[in-house]
């Protein structure tokens, strides 16, 4: 009978170790997948951020060329006309009160392709503060449009941003803006950004709205290229709007 209990004993101890001896292997193989899958998703993140990363060079290689030849060409051409309505003006004193609106024209347009095409170059935006920038094209925006623009920074000084976050920043804001005025019919549009002890920068407008999964879905290419270049900066980007009630755009860093 002892024989039988011993042998019963051995058997259970001897399960009991192959249940264990089971449950640690497949402890051990889960927790192999788990990491597995974690570097290949790590890895998916650095190979789609490296493909935004190539897309937003090239995107900047073609706004510094549009930028070069609105500078170059565009600019050069305009100001010659200017000087040739002057010397017109000078040579036919008769004609100063008709000329004198169409020189006036030109050199207001002048001075707005000078203005965009500063905003498109990233090399002079490299060169200044990105608060500054921001500053300078809402000042430019609130004398070319009937949109009424309200900017708050707070504490401007206390954050210093590296080259990359200076670009992203200002193409984000660049991008939400256009979206705005091209979609939105807003009256009101009001940029706030804090520094201190993150950075945040809200874009609100009072336009028509829309709908945010629907839009995201649709992978519109205005809201995707804000995503694609917050994500390069481990920025993070939300996004609140509502049919007939505006809508409001964060970018802060992730925390």
């Amino acid at each position: 009978m002892s024989n039988i209990t011993f042998g019963i004993v051995t058997i259970l101890l001897f399960v009991t170790l192959l249940v264990l001896f089971c449950a640690i292997l497949i402890k051990l193989y889960v927790r192999k997948i788990k990491n597995y899958t974690k570097v290949i998703y790590q890895k998916d993140i650095d190979f789609q951020k490296a493909l935004n990363s190539t897309i937003i060079e090239t995107q900047e290689h073609v706004l510094n060329n549009i930028s070069k030849d609105l500078h170059d060409d565009a600019g050069q051409q305009l100001t010659y006309i200017n000087f040739q309505l002057e010397n017109l003006k000078l040579d036919s004193p008769e004609l100063n009160d008709v000329l004198q609106p169409i020189s006036q024209s030109v050199g207001a347009l002048s001075q707005s392709i000078r203005g965009i095409s500063h905003s498109l170059n990233n090399q002079l935006l490299l060169k200044q503060d990105v608060l500054k920038a921001i500053t300078a094209e809402v000042d430019r925006l609130k004398n070319q449009s009937k949109i009424n623009f309200r900017l708050v920074i707070d504490k401007p000084t206390q954050k210093v941003f590296n080259d990359n976050e200076k670009i992203v920043i200002y193409r984000i804001f660049q991008e939400s803006i256009n979206n705005i005025l091209k979609h939105a019919k807003a009256k009101n549009i009001e940029i706030t950004i804090d520094t201190v002890p993150f950075f945040e920068m809200t874009i609100s407008d009072d336009g028509k709205g829309f709908n945010v999964d629907e839009k995201l879905n649709k992978e519109t290419m205005g809201l995707q290229n804000i995503i694609n270049r917050a994500e390069i900066i481990d920025y993070k980007v939300t996004i609140q709007s509502a049919i007939n009630n505006g809508t409001s755009l964060l970018l802060c860093e992730t925390k």
